[in-house]
């Protein structure tokens, strides 16, 4: 990585500002990389949601409003370079696999747990983005029926009851104050009764959804990464000992934690736009 900047998406302007300023950001990265004597090559851009990578279209996001947008053309045609659409967890998950903690594994189940949870399955360094676009949307399993009511509409999924926003709703619920999921983590850690009782269940939701993953994936290795991750053996040890609990025939996978942090999607980006050049 030579150099990085973060910019806020500014969702709330609608889906067609955010477009202008992807396009404007990457039409800026490439006159800083021009003026300091690189030559821009390629371009990768991932962004969440459904993303058709075949035909470069960001085919639907909840959180950005995209609904069928070109952007791997628009990215293209504004740069005059080759470019490259990709999903932001299935980039992040290509990284971790071919890059991080994944490396030295062929069959890789990536799952970032952040303000939601989903997977990507990388075999071969390769990621596999389903029929539609759609594969990996671990946090749409249902793991609790009838349960807390998720922002798709449906309820008891494992993002609605074990993302880290889901660690925050459940601990100020039960507690009646607001704690992020680092701070429940960190009171769990310290003796606090709630905090111990909602990362408890957290655990336990979590290791039905992984053993679901693992029983559909049959992977070497699962790697954990995204905001609650960041516990690190607080909760690798005991969803370790959780997934070993619910096994009858399936194998157990390899629990490790991610390598490349947040800017895993940016390495993902780049190794889609590298892998598409011409």
């Amino acid at each position: 990585m030579l150099h990085t900047e973060r910019h806020a998406t500014g969702a709330d302007r609608g889906p067609d500002a955010v477009v202008e300023t992807i396009l404007d950001l990457a039409a800026g990265l490439a006159g800083k990389a021009r003026a300091g004597g690189l030559t821009p090559v390629a371009v990768g851009v991932t962004v969440p949601g459904v993303v058709d990578e075949v035909a470069g279209v960001a085919a639907w996001s909840a959180n950005v409003g995209f609904r069928d947008v070109p952007l791997r053309d628009l990215v293209s045609a504004r740069l005059a370079l080759p470019a490259a659409l990709g999903h932001d967890v299935r980039a992040g998950g290509l990284a971790e696999a071919r890059l991080g903690s994944g490396r030295d594994f062929r069959h890789v189940l990536f799952v970032a747990i952040g303000t939601g949870i989903a997977a990507a399955h990388v075999v071969d360094g390769q990621g596999f983005a389903g029929a539609h676009g759609a594969a990996g949307e671990l946090g749409h399993i249902v793991v609790r029926p009838g349960g807390t009511p998720c922002g798709c509409g449906a309820r008891g999924h494992l993002e609605a009851e074990a993302s880290a926003a889901g660690v925050s709703r459940r601990y100020a619920a039960l507690a009646g104050s607001p704690a992020t999921a680092a701070e429940v983590v960190a009171r769990a850690a310290a003796g606090d009764a709630v905090a111990i009782q909602v990362w408890t269940e957290t655990v336990e939701v979590l290791a039905d959804g992984l053993v679901t993953a693992q029983t559909l994936y049959d992977t070497e290795a699962m790697v954990l990464g995204g905001g609650l991750a960041e516990a690190g053996d607080a909760l690798l040890a005991p969803l370790g000992v959780a997934i070993r609990e619910r096994l009858t025939f399936q194998r157990e996978p390899i629990l490790v934690r991610a390598a490349l942090g947040d800017e895993a999607g940016c390495v993902g980006a780049a190794l889609l736009a590298l892998d598409a050049r011409p």
